[in-house]
């Protein structure tokens, strides 16, 4: 291992309030994962039990790099097999109802110019491109 390189770690703050601040373990809801390139920003964050389809995610970007995702937790109420509807009593994941999660990214970014995308497994992704950039066009 070469000890001249050095590997700088972004330290993110992340807020919680509403039931996301409530949440125990389990599944957590607000884990964030930053990366960047040379031209954007890309975050991931953990919503597990969010559907996109289902509930509605705001997410707000703001050009100093600050991001705030507001969104709802659903109330979960399980069929079975036997026609008898269960409603959950949430212990280990997050409870139902509003949540807010808040980070800042490590730079300026241009709000107009970001892609979201709801995976399948929870994650919400988002690429943001950074302030002052050049976008190549293909």
């Amino acid at each position: 291992m070469n000890p001249e390189i050095h590997h700088s770690k972004v330290i993110s703050h992340v807020f919680f309030t509403g039931s996301a601040k409530q949440g125990s373990p389990g599944p957590p809801i607000g884990l964030v994962d930053i990366g960047e390139s040379d031209i954007a920003y890309l975050f991931r964050v953990s919503l597990p039990g969010i559907h996109k389809n289902l509930n509605k995610i705001k997410c707000e970007i703001q050009r100093e790099g600050r991001v705030c995702i507001q969104g709802v937790v659903p109330e979960i109420a399980i069929p079975s097999d036997s026609g008898c509807l269960y409603r959950m009593q949430v212990q280990q994941l997050c409870p139902p109802g509003p949540f807010s999660i808040a980070f800042n990214l490590p730079g300026q970014v241009d709000p107009r110019l970001f892609s979201p995308k709801f995976r399948p497994d929870g994650i919400f992704e988002v690429v943001v491109v950074k302030l002052g950039v050049r976008v190549p066009t293909s």
